[in-house]
């Protein structure tokens, strides 16, 4: 719409360009009476009282900033606030949900290991078993065997059940 009246100023009739641009000129004439909606004006002010909130308290999410709107006197959803946090890139410094890695690598684990599983064969050439897994399809049971060492063929005995 910016187009249409900058191509009018130009001398090129807004008929014309309208309808080259596929819209009508009453669409266009109400659209230069009021530029933005009423949501789009709502999410604007929104949007100012987040980044004041977010500033006072960097570490705050969504949740704690949609807490003091409310206090504030905005009346906003979670969910809105979270939108707009979510389209203007207002995080919390204390978490990296939504932002890209930065190629770092996952650490160790963070537990210990309380079973104590011992993944190595005993022998040489000798197959060993770790898991079975059932899991429902539409023909019936998909039994699926984690094992380690050489399979000759597979043991059709076990997938039968």
């Amino acid at each position: 719409m910016p187009l249409v009246r900058d191509l009018a100023t130009e001398g090129i009739p807004v008929v014309v360009t309208c309808e080259v641009l596929g819209f009508s000129p009453q669409a266009f004439y109400k659209w230069q009476t009021r530029p933005y909606s009423d949501r789009d004006w709502d999410d604007a002010v929104l949007l100012n009282a987040i980044v004041d909130v977010h500033a006072d308290d960097p570490e705050f999410g969504y949740r704690f900033i949609a807490d003091e709107l409310e206090a504030a006197g905005h009346r906003a959803s979670e969910n809105r606030v979270h939108r707009i946090c979510r389209e203007h890139r207002v995080w919390s410094t204390t978490t990296k949900k939504g932002r890209k890695s930065s190629g770092k690598r996952p650490g160790p684990a963070v537990h210990d290991d309380l079973v104590q599983r011992n993944f190595t064969a005993p022998d040489i050439d000798r197959v060993w078993l770790t898991d079975i897994s059932e899991h429902p399809t539409r023909t019936g049971k998909l039994y699926i065997c984690c094992g380690q060492g050489r399979v000759l063929e597979p043991d059709r005995r076990l997938l039968d059940r």
